[in-house]
Order: structure tokens, then C-alpha cells, then sequence
């Protein structure tokens, strides 16, 4: 785990999906086949790196809690004007201060598992406004949380 400070708002435009931590186990797997099938990270013009994001934002309760209805979006880092082309979203994760918990690399099915030790964090103050994971070519991952600036 470290903390970083995000300097600037990360874009990413990908695909959408609306789901909750509830039904995640059903609907997320599906929306990364559905993501792969469509092309990856190809699908995605003016790609910025072959990094692929995972964000998760529109929180229902969003500032308070990851519990009800969230969005994630499955994409591409892009610049920060760029349009998205149809079927595909554009998110942006807002400049903020970000703890990143790394997983081991290659292994996505530790994700989960990573994701419920963080939700059992209670000594992190967290924003619950947009969260993501970085998938590198190299097979590297991370999740990188919102939290509140230290007073």
C-alpha cells in the first residue's frame, strides 16, 4: 500500500455498466467478456496507453458509503476532452489524494478478495466518489481509493 497524490483528473472512456457489490458477482465478469468482445482496448480512440481502467463511480451513496447502485466503467486512459464514440462512456476520476493497494501481478482473481479487505478498512477515510484499478500490459495491477486530504 502507498499513498499518491492524483495530480490531475484521470479520463477514461469505456464501457458502462450499472450494478451493485449485491449482484458484482454476476454482472461484473460478464461486463469484462463483454469488454474483451467488443475489441478492448481498441475499441477506444485516442487510447493514451494500453493500460485498461476499471472505475467505479456515480456511487449512490456517493461521499458515505459503496453500498446501493454504482457505475463501472471498463476503458482507457484518454485526454480530457476527448468524446467518447457510441456505446462507450467517458468517466473522469477527479485529482485527489489515492491510497494504492497492489495485487499481485497477472493474478486478477486476487481482485475481489483485495477489494474486501479494503471495504473492511475502517482507518481509511475514504470518498466513495470514483475508485478504479489499472490493469498494466505487463501484467502489473493496482486499486487506487479516494480518500479524504489529512487535516
Amino acid at each position: 500500500m502507498r499513498t499518491e497524490a492524483l495530480e490531475s483528473a484521470l479520463t477514461v472512456v469505456g464501457l458502462p455498466l450499472r450494478t451493485s457489490n449485491e449482484a458484482a458477482a454476476t454482472t461484473i465478469p460478464p461486463h469484462w467478456e463483454a469488454f474483451s468482445t467488443a475489441g478492448g482496448t481498441e475499441q477506444v480512440p485516442g487510447r493514451l496507453s494500453e493500460d485498461v481502467f476499471a472505475v467505479y463511480t456515480d456511487f449512490e451513496h456517493e461521499g458515505v458509503s459503496n453500498s446501493g447502485y454504482y457505475t463501472l466503467v471498463i476503458g482507457c486512459r484518454v485526454a480530457h476532452d476527448a468524446a467518447p464514440p457510441a456505446s462507450l462512456v467517458r468517466v473522469v476520476v477527479p485529482a485527489s489524494d489515492r491510497v494504492v493497494f497492489p495485487v499481485a501481478a497477472g493474478r486478477s482473481d486476487l481482485v475481489g478478495a483485495a477489494w474486501q479487505e479494503i471495504w473492511a478498512r475502517t482507518d481509511l477515510p475514504k470518498t466513495f466518489v470514483a475508485d478504479y484499478e489499472r490493469y498494466a500490459p505487463d501484467g502489473g495491477i493496482e486499486i487506487s481509493i479516494g480518500v479524504t486530504t489529512p487535516q
